[in-house]
């Protein structure tokens, strides 16, 4: 049985069981690769005829009464009524969380819903994050967002999941649709906002589809080198060789580098678009490599496969570190040079998330004994607080998320008070160590 499947009998569950419910009215982690590298600046305006995009006059501070809380800003959210059969017939509304970028790449991306409108009868809402994307308070840009220390505070998951209730419940009575039932679906960290939302607003969502949303990276709940320990086995049971080749080519990046003009070899080997200056930007371009084609691959093509049977297929006399870069090669496609700063781009993503990562979503990810493939290097809770400090002046709040949302002994949690949640995790999915 294909998860497709699982899926839509999951949702059959859920939606029979609603007919017995009293009425109502009602770190990074993107769930698509090409949101993390690409500007809203350079991505072509995309929206499929068969959606809508409407805009919502959205409160800015949903939690206090001063003056500057009624301030409002245009939040975008797009529909989809083709298959709806109506609110006549109490026929569900399936609403998508954006996430930590624009939402147009997930209208491309994300088929699930689509597919399963038809059998559903189901309208399609997409709702942006605020703050990204066409959503953004007083018309400024991310950087401008993240530097101002008044705006910025109204940039959490707090304030974006009230959006979100707001909206639906704003389409539920312009529609008359007070019957529908609601399921709310994400990914990553839209997933993570899928699955608080259920359980913060039981009367505006029947239920939520939390697709690889690491709601338990938080505290002490999950080893730190628990995401670095799949990405580890995502290699290793694809070959051993592979594997051993990367395992080993950290100490040998070292060696070279002591070498006279080892840091000019690295650049000639790995073919960088800019000589290196330290071993650390080789180092972290590669463990971002190995990251992104555990978390984003796509067998047969761009996949952990694709990386070692290139390493794998090198002739005898090749040395470590040009296996890797033939990997690389592979991975990312033949090019002149590659650019070691590939994965730091100050893009809107990159700095948004940044800025939520430092205050609420700190998510203590590391290297430790059961991520054998990367060098030992715990997460270090101190020195993320002062980086943060740096960079924003402000304190951390690392347990926050444990203490709005929950996330110790979730299973006794959920079974006492949440239900009507289902959590997917393909296995070779990093995230789903937690």
């Amino acid at each position: 049985m294909n998860l497709l499947t699982m899926w839509s009998q999951c949702l059959q569950w859920v939606f029979s069981i609603s007919a017995f419910a009293a009425p109502y009215k009602l770190q990074r982690l993107g769930t698509l690769q090409e949101t993390l590298f690409r500007d809203a600046k350079t991505i072509p305006e995309f929206v499929s005829s068969e959606f809508e995009t409407f805009y919502y006059e959205q409160t800015l501070d949903h939690f206090n009464y001063r003056p500057e809380s009624y301030v409002t800003f245009k939040q975008r959210y797009l529909v989809n009524s083709k298959d709806w059969g109506g609110a006549k017939d109490s026929t569900p509304i399936f609403v998508y969380f954006g996430a930590e970028a624009q939402i147009d790449y997930d209208l491309q991306g994300i088929g699930f819903l689509t597919e399963n409108a038809r059998q559903f009868s189901a309208l399609l809402v997409y709702i942006e994050h605020r703050f990204y994307g066409k959503s953004v308070p007083y018309g400024l840009t991310m950087e401008e967002v993240v530097r101002n220390e008044t705006v910025r505070g109204y940039f959490n998951s707090m304030q974006a999941l009230e959006d979100y209730a707001e909206v639906i419940l704003y389409l539920k009575n312009k529609l008359d649709a007070h019957l529908s039932p609601v399921i709310v679906i994400g990914g990553s960290y839209g997933g993570m906002l899928a699955s608080w939302f259920r359980l913060k607003y039981p009367h505006v969502a029947l239920g939520a589809l939390a697709s690889s949303a690491p709601i338990l990276h938080f505290d002490d709940i999950t080893p730190q080198d628990g995401f670095y320990s799949i990405v580890t086995k995502d290699f290793r049971e694809t070959s051993e060789n592979c594997y051993e080749c990367i395992r080993k080519s950290w100490d040998e990046i070292d060696r070279v580098a002591q070498e006279p003009t080892g840091l000019s070899s690295l650049s000639e080997i790995f073919k960088t678009c800019t000589p290196l200056n330290k071993t650390s930007d080789l180092k972290d371009y590669l463990d971002m490599t190995y990251r992104y084609i555990a978390q984003y691959g796509r067998p047969p093509i761009c996949s952990v496969t694709t990386f070692c049977k290139a390493v794998d297929g090198a002739n005898s006399t090749t040395d470590i570190l040009h296996r890797i870069h033939m990997g690389v090669v592979a991975y990312q496609g033949a090019s002149k040079c590659y650019d070691m700063k590939q994965y730091k781009y100050s893009t809107e993503t990159y700095l948004g998330w940044g800025w939520q990562t430092c205050t609420e979503m700190v998510m203590p990810i590391g290297y430790g004994p059961n991520s054998p493939m990367f060098p030992a290097a715990p997460f270090n809770l101190e020195s993320f607080e002062k980086s943060c400090q740096k960079n924003y002046n402000i304190r951390t709040r690392p347990h926050w998320i444990t203490s709005y949302y929950g996330g110790h002994a979730i299973k006794l949690v959920l079974r006492r008070f949440g239900s009507n949640i289902i959590f997917s995790n393909g296995l070779r999915d990093p995230y789903s160590s937690a």
